[in-house]
């Protein structure tokens, strides 16, 4: 009897620590906004501002509506390089980032700017400047 209490109590603890670290999970990935699609996003950041993030070979978010004047810094959080490279190649082009590097480019002019890696050109993304 005194086994089967014992190990009622240790399956106690395991479950209620599972219950614990799923909670602490979804509370981080809610506070992060891990859940929000990432697909479009309007710039919600402190106006002037806003980051796109490269991870998992992709741009997040893949579309970003700004005003005009907005400085966008993209930061590799891939452990591959890439590249930031406007669609005519001539507007912006970013040399190779590592992982943790950044580049920044201020968006002026109302406009549609597409943009891809050069290293992976599957990559895609789209700034709306308003």
């Amino acid at each position: 009897m005194r086994s089967t209490k014992t190990q009622q109590s240790r399956t106690a603890r395991i479950l209620g620590t599972a219950i614990l670290g799923a909670a602490a999970v979804l509370s981080l990935s809610l506070a992060s906004g891990a859940l929000w699609p990432r697909s479009v996003i309007v710039a919600q950041e402190k106006p002037g501002a806003t980051t796109v993030t490269i991870d998992n070979f992709s741009f997040a978010p893949m579309q970003l509506e700004i005003k005009a004047g907005t400085e966008v810094t993209w930061i590799n959080k891939d452990d591959v390089p890439h590249t930031v490279v406007s669609d005519d190649h001539k507007l912006f082009k970013s040399r190779a980032l590592d992982t943790d590097e950044k580049f920044s480019f201020t968006f002026k002019d109302p406009g549609t700017y597409e943009y891809f890696c050069s290293v992976h050109p599957k990559m895609t993304g789209k700034i709306i400047v308003k």
